[in-house]
């Protein structure tokens, strides 16, 4: 299998994180943002990453979004189960969808956010900038939408510790769907020493979900 990816999403990330998991072995080809519409497009007909190709007869040749693609591994390869096969199925998709949908995006508006500014150092390479001001335009980041994601995202990691607090998961007494996810999206905050500082929790459980995926630690931790 092969998993077209930028290096950096968090996305891209959720897919490894599940890839790991299932211990699938794959390769990755990490597409430069902006060119990769030109190979995306007949791929898909989308223009965002992740983007699986099975390369397995009879099988899709290419599978878009990440949640498509753990659905995908999920008919492949059924253990270690991702997914549920009760009423905790629709618990675990729900919380996927809120993480992906609210949460990713409050993520990334924060740390390109960070990116921009006090945290120009992790890298200030012009080609690294070019890439920050592009996204932070194309999603239009500024003061105001980054104090709406900073809200959003304090209700979520309350809701988040009240349910790893009460179990070593987000659903059920298993790893799933829901908890790769929430690693995943959240493992940029990493960087932020803010959120290193007031949410160490975390940042622990985040560490230990990569280790049970084989996947290295997201920088920061």
């Amino acid at each position: 299998m092969l998993l077209l990816q930028f290096s950096t999403s968090h996305y891209c990330r959720k897919a490894r994180l599940a890839l790991g998991y299932k211990q699938i072995d794959y390769q990755v080809e990490n597409l430069s943002p902006g060119l990769h519409i030109f190979k995306l497009k007949p791929l898909t007909g989308l223009t965002t990453l992740p983007v699986l190709l099975p390369q397995i007869a009879g099988k899709p040749a290419a599978i878009g979004d990440s949640s498509e693609i753990i659905k995908f591994l999920e008919s492949e390869q059924p253990e270690p189960p991702l997914l549920f096969t009760d009423q905790q199925q629709t618990e675990a998709l729900m919380l996927e969808d809120w993480l992906d949908e609210s949460i990713g995006t409050a993520t990334r508006f924060i740390y390109y956010h960070f990116r921009a500014g006090e945290g120009k150092t992790i890298d200030s390479s012009l080609s690294s900038q070019i890439v920050i001001s592009i996204v932070r335009k194309q999603y239009g980041i500024n003061d105001a939408s980054v104090k709406l994601a900073s809200n959003r995202l304090e209700n979520a990691l309350a809701e988040l510790s009240h349910r790893w607090q009460k179990s070593q998961y987000l659903v059920g007494e298993r790893l799933s769907v829901a908890d790769i996810t929430a690693a995943a999206l959240l493992s940029p905050l990493a960087l932020i020493p803010m959120y290193r500082s007031q949410y160490p929790w975390l940042f622990e459980r985040i560490a230990e979900i990569h280790q049970l995926c084989s996947e290295p630690l997201p920088p920061g931790l």
